[in-house]
């Protein structure tokens, strides 16, 4: 995307309704915003979206929300949530997003510590997940329900969306410029947002963010990428993450028509229906796309099978010049021609064919698998960010790293820790500190106004920042060698026997990993070779021959680095690691300290005690 998109934003209330609310004008989409409901799509058009965020701020003013109020939202994507916080934004209040896979006593903990007055929620499914802790919430004032039909007759909090709607269709009435001037007395420094850090250890944190620092975010990001108001996009990840909803703000800033994707499970037809031109994405979904592609690779046999396992080799050593900035051979670039049109071409379909690139971000994503979707002329551009400072940095299309995070964006200061090699940042997008918690504040902000990230990495001489690890998730052999999990496991992920890799080996002889098996591919790929295996998942765990086949993809995809990191043993799991389960956060990170104390027998029976 160029400046130009934002040009004439200055003269307007540096806020973020301002933002959004001026290029849904400016723009006069006709599509603006859509979603699938019961098989069809929907669109609201820029008019349509201004209107209905007036009247959701109207109506929300006169059932009693004032600046500085706290208003939270748990809900799937879908356009209600993204209408609803910027008229919450409208009104000076603050939103307080929730995950839908939080945890209710999570859930009871943000309402409560935020001091929520009010609550959104989509409809039935969630509620009852929610309602215990809804229920013992005595400060929460009202419930508002996307879904009409979700209002429980049983209690006198509950309210629809379009009751509220309703009450600021007869406001406007009363007061026709309300909404505007509202908007205009938004100040940079006004609280936007809490948003609860997801917590891998300890209770969550809220982290307060202005509306300056994502203002300030959608300009540097607005003059680093290539998005235009011609651009399409399918919103996969949760709103509730700062990712999501930050990229949101972007793209509102620029014009660009977003889709909702409700549930992952609708990821592939959205993909052809919608067919975004950009997307932001996690390396779970490639893993799992890449494996899937795989799959179907081999499935086909004989000669269709060697030609999609040549096209892959072909890709990797094609790219491997394109980054190295090295000519491409004319034999190779004649090859990739013949295997990007046969093999390649079935890809770019598959994301709906007109992707220019996926922002990916969250974890590392392996060199093998961005060579191959590269490969296949469909980029991926790593960025990085967190709840804290928004989104930091990340590649970009004429400038691109696959292992690295990229270079800072615009007015973002990034440097490494002399001490301990942790990345710190500095800028206007940095959060004002935690909501009641001054003492972690201290800790994460230092007196320069440096945020301490958590994270372990390096600068190289070009300029991009790359991440080996979490400081606290680093640890130590018995040796005093230091192992960076993370890593290790972005590799273990190339095999598609694998689904879930948990590297382990706190203050053990040696490395290993607690696996789950992509238990499909591991049963096809067991019976192609010949290998007896029958029984139950758990009875396959302690197959001898079943963890030999999966141990031996794991040696073989971690021996391009260090001796001591390589995996030497490995445990094999029935069930995948879940939120359910404490096992991970409700950003999908995977709650070391909880997987060393519940499989430590394990642990010591692979690493050595």
């Amino acid at each position: 995307m160029t400046a130009e998109n934002l040009i004439g934003f200055e003269a307007i209330p540096q806020n973020l309704p301002s933002y959004c609310i001026e290029s849904f004008r400016r723009h006069a989409k006709p599509d603006a915003l859509n979603y699938r409901k019961k098989g069809v799509w929907h669109n609201l058009s820029g008019e349509a979206v201004i209107d209905r965020i007036r009247n959701i701020a109207l109506g929300l003013s006169e059932m009693g929300i004032k600046p500085g109020d706290k208003v939270a939202i748990i809900s799937e994507n879908r356009p209600e949530w993204s209408l609803t916080d910027l008229a919450i934004l409208s009104l000076r209040a603050v939103n307080v997003p929730i995950y839908t896979t939080q945890a209710v006593e999570q859930i009871r903990y943000i309402l409560e510590d935020s001091g929520a007055k009010m609550l959104f929620i989509s409809g039935k499914k969630l509620w009852r997940h929610a309602e215990q802790a809804v229920q013992s919430v005595e400060r929460l004032e009202r419930i508002v329900f996307f879904d009409e039909d979700a209002v429980p007759e049983d209690d006198g909090r509950a309210i629809s969306l379009s009751s509220i709607e309703k009450l600021g269709e007869e406001a406007e009435k009363v007061e026709p410029d309300q909404f505007e001037k509202w908007i205009a007395e938004i100040e940079e420094d006004d609280l936007a947002t809490i948003i609860y850090t997801s917590g891998t250890t300890g209770e969550p944190k809220g982290v307060m963010l202005s509306h300056g620092n994502f203002v300030s975010n959608v300009k540097s990001i607005s003059k680093s990428l290539p998005i235009t108001p011609t651009d399409r996009s399918l919103a996969v990840l949760p709103l509730s993450h700062i990712f999501e909803r930050t990229v949101f703000y972007v793209l509102c800033a620029n014009g660009v028509a977003i889709n909702y994707c409700a549930a992952f499970e609708h990821l592939a037809s959205h993909l052809q229906e919608v067919k975004p031109t950009i997307m932001t994405a996690v390396p779970r979904l490639f893993e799992q796309v890449y494996h899937k592609i795989v799959k179907k690779g081999k499935r086909a046999g004989g000669a269709k099978t060697k030609l999609f396992m040549w096209a892959l080799d072909i890709g990797q050593q094609y790219w491997d010049f394109v980054e190295k900035k090295e000519r491409v051979p004319a034999l190779l670039a004649a090859k990739h021609k013949i295997a990007s049109k046969l093999v390649f071409s079935k890809w770019r379909e598959g994301v709906g064919g007109s992707l220019r690139f996926f922002v990916s971000g969250g974890a590392p994503l392996s060199r093998k698998l961005a060579y191959a979707f590269w490969a296949a002329g469909i980029p991926i551009l790593q960025g990085y960010g967190m709840t804290e400072a928004c989104i930091v940095c990340a590649n970009r299309p004429e400038d691109n790293k696959v292992d690295s995070i990229g270079k800072p964006f615009d007015g973002i200061e990034m440097k490494i820790a002399e001490k301990n090699g942790e990345i710190l940042i500095r800028g206007d997008d940095v959060m004002s500190g935690y909501y009641n918690k001054p003492e972690e504040t201290k800790k994460a902000l230092d007196d320069e106004g440096w945020y301490h990230t958590g994270d372990v990495g390096y600068v190289d001489p070009d300029g991009h920042f790359h991440i080996t690890d979490r400081l606290k998730d680093l640890f130590k052999l018995s040796n005093g060698k230091y192992v960076a999990p993370q890593q290790v496991e972005s590799l273990l992920k190339q095999s598609p026997l694998i689904s879930q890799p948990v590297v382990v080996g706190n203050g053990k002889k040696q490395v290993g990993a607690l696996i789950v098996p992509d238990w499909e591919t591991l049963k096809e790929t067991l019976k192609e070779e010949g290998i007896e295996a029958s029984g139950t998942r758990a009875e396959l765990c302690e197959n001898k021959f079943v963890i030999k086949r999966v141990q031996n993809d794991a040696i073989r995809f971690t021996k391009e680095i260090n001796d001591y990191e390589r995996v030497k043993r490995v445990y094999l799991l029935p069930n995948e690691f879940s939120i359910d389960k404490g096992e991970m956060t409700p950003t999908l990170k995977i709650k070391r300290s909880v997987i060393d104390e519940k499989y430590s027998e394990a642990i010591a029976e692979i690493c050595g005690r």
